[in-house]
């Protein structure tokens, strides 16, 4: 079959890519059938999918072939050459196939690639015209802009109103009867009725500065007869200091004051005068005063003078960030060289000296206390925070600690310079507290604040009475603490006689140990975690830790003393270590004992103002210590007498379901009971 397809004669087929030329016949194929196609014009008459068909029933064809053609030769029977063959033949017909419709394939894709740079090329021969009418339309817009913004000299001129104009201008200069049907006429008319005012004005101007040299060289005559006033005045004043220190009137240094407080900022200035005030009429023990120096002040508001020397150049070193920096912070921080010093004398001639400055750049005064006693006193251990600058005057009023500016806008000026807080830097400046603001007039308002802030006098008057008696209260009470943390340092608790008829006779247990304590101390003990989370320890306060013992019964008192006191009372928490620990959490009488101190302390503040309140409420623990002690059942297994016999009489040991024992103590009757 083979040799018979060889030997038949096949047409012979010439391909071309494009049209079919006609010149390509050779001399030798004229008595050849020749034909001409065009594989590309063959596509355009081809539908894809149809070929797309045809592909995948060829390949099918070719798996079925190929799979016969294995199974036929797995069986080796030499009979099976020829069909083997004839399916050979049929496998190449198919491969002719693929090739034709891959060809094919490549044509469509040559033909699509072709038509797509076409389209785009129109696309942007589109889109560059567009960009062309774009940019043409962006500049006629930036000419119309221009013309519109055009602006002509004559309207920065404020002509009068156009009333006024025909009211006022003569008819020459107004023409009303052009003016008023042309705007341009109109405003060189407008013009012209300006520039006869100008020169009318001028005129007047020129009489004005003649007149007013001849009052500068009357006002000059008047200054030379004032300035030889002065030396005559000045001796009768100091001829007059002997009359003024024997009547206790010293009206020269009282001038000098005020001299100086003229150049006082506003705020120290508000309150020098009103504190002046207040002690001339109402506390005679309150002295004002103000340190610093004027010359520094003078600068400050003087203009720089040109130096009329020429320098020459020098080199200089680049600071640094950090350099440029600490400028920064010290110029921001910088205070006002003048300062206002209030020394409050108590009745014992205790003083409290108290200097306020100004911050001038963020408009905030700060305040500094020293404490002067009039006897040395005994030194303390746990004394030592009593009386510090940066403890005295927390709190004064409820949650004015004094640590943060109370100017809302001066966070914004630490974050320029870096500044965190201001509390890194009251140590030197002093404390903003918020009533050093009030007496100087100052008040922030947190909910609407304001870019400058004047000081007012009334606001400083109306808060200056109750101001100083609190401080003055203040250095009282912590006078008073600072000499019964010396007696209870040597295990004494002082009682005064008004207050000996809330205690028994015969108390046994005695305070050991009183010490300061930090506030970390205080947080880390177990039975204290109810006073913290209940926001009486904070850590402004003071803490102390007492331990009073009674044989090997031995109670330890940790004390929160409030910066407020003796208006607000400590807080005691309890802990007793006999026969293992107990406190408030497992114990109920521990928690009726602390409530003895800590809920009924009215009972215990004594005669006002109530400065015994501590070491009455230290001598009632060791009092409902005895109590607690004594009342305790006799264990049987122990052997020997009870260890802490009933020394107090008590109508009932206990009482309730939570067997409550007896703590109220009943004068004059001398024994013990249930509340």
């Amino acid at each position: 079959m083979s040799s018979e397809s060889s030997k038949k004669r096949k047409p012979k087929v010439i391909r071309t890519d494009g049209a079919p030329a006609e010149g390509k016949r050779g001399k030798g194929d004229t008595d050849q059938d020749v034909r001409y196609y065009s594989e590309e014009s063959e596509v355009d008459l081809r539908d894809p999918i149809k070929d797309y068909e045809l592909y995948r029933e060829t390949c099918q064809e070719l798996q079925r072939l190929m799979a016969e053609i294995q199974e036929l030769k797995s069986r080796g029977i030499k009979e099976n050459a020829s069909e083997i063959d004839e399916r050979r033949v049929q496998s190449c017909v198919h491969f002719m196939t693929l090739k034709k419709l891959n060809r094919l394939a490549h044509i469509r894709l040559k033909k699509g690639r072709d038509q797509t740079h076409e389209a785009k090329q129109k696309v942007d021969a589109y889109h560059l015209q567009l960009q062309n009418l774009l940019y043409e339309v962006m500049h006629l817009q930036k000419e119309i802009t221009k013309c519109l913004e055009f602006k002509s000299k004559h309207e920065e001129i404020e002509l009068v109103s156009l009333e006024e104009f025909y009211k006022e201008a003569p008819p020459e200069i107004s023409r009303p009867a052009i003016t008023l049907t042309e705007p341009h006429q109109q405003t060189l008319a407008r013009l012209d009725w300006e520039l006869e005012q100008r020169k009318r004005l001028a005129e007047k101007y020129k009489e004005c500065l003649t007149s007013k040299e001849k009052i500068l060289k009357e006002i000059e005559v008047k200054k030379e007869y004032l300035s030889s006033l002065q030396p005559r005045l000045n001796s009768i004043m100091q001829a007059s200091l002997p009359v003024q220190e024997y009547l206790f009137m010293p009206f020269d240094q009282a001038h000098k004051q005020y001299e100086t407080a003229r150049h006082l900022p506003p705020p120290l200035y508000v309150l020098f005068v009103q504190a002046s005030a207040y002690g001339q009429a109402c506390d005679k023990k309150l002295v004002v005063a103000i340190e610093g120096s004027v010359e520094e002040a003078k600068a400050l508001y003087k203009p720089p003078e040109d130096s009329q020397a020429v320098l020459p150049p020098q080199k200089r070193r680049r600071p640094t960030l950090g350099v440029q920096l600490d400028d920064k912070r010290k110029e921001m921080l910088k205070r006002h060289p003048l300062s206002v010093t209030l020394d409050l004398k108590c009745k014992d001639d205790n003083v409290l000296h108290l200097t306020f400055h100004y911050l001038m750049n963020l408009n905030v005064m700060t305040v500094k206390a020293k404490v002067t006693t009039a006897m040395e006193m005994t030194t303390a251990i746990s004394a030592g925070d009593l009386l510090s600058p940066d403890s005295l005057l927390n709190c004064l009023y409820p949650g004015d600690h004094g640590r943060k500016t109370p100017n809302p806008a001066n966070q914004f000026q630490f974050d320029k310079v870096g500044i965190l807080t201001l509390s890194d830097y009251v140590t030197e400046l002093g404390h903003p507290y918020v009533w050093v603001q009030k007496l100087g007039g100052l008040h922030f308002p947190k909910d609407q604040p304001q870019h400058t802030v004047a000081a007012d006098n009334s606001l400083s008057a109306s808060h200056m009475e109750l101001t100083v008696k609190l401080l003055r209260s203040r250095l009282q009470s912590r006078l008073a603490l600072h000499k019964q943390f010396a007696s209870l340092e040597h295990g004494v608790v002082p009682v005064s006689s008004e207050c000996q008829q809330l205690f028994p006779t015969k108390i046994v247990s005695r305070l050991v140990k009183w010490t300061a304590i930090p506030y970390e101390d205080y947080a880390e003990l177990p039975y204290t975690k109810d006073v913290i989370e209940a926001g009486l320890a904070e850590d402004t306060h003071l803490y102390y830790m007492a331990l009073i013992e009674r044989g090997t019964a031995k109670l330890q008192a940790a004390v929160v003393l409030n910066p407020g006191y003796s208006t607000l009372p400590p807080v005691f928490s309890l802990c007793l270590n006999w026969k293992g620990e107990r406190n408030s959490s497992n114990d109920d009488n521990i928690r009726a004992m602390e409530s003895e101190v800590n809920v009924y302390y009215k009972e215990l503040w004594g005669p006002k103002p109530g400065y015994q309140l501590l070491t009455n409420q230290l001598q009632r623990l060791c009092m409902v210590l005895d109590v607690y002690l004594e009342t305790e059942p006799h264990d049987p297994s122990v052997e020997g007498p009870k260890e802490f016999p009933q020394e107090k009489m008590c109508l009932r040991l206990v009482r309730g379901p939570l067997r409550l024992k007896p703590f109220k103590f009943n004068y004059p009757q001398g024994f013990f009971s249930h509340r």
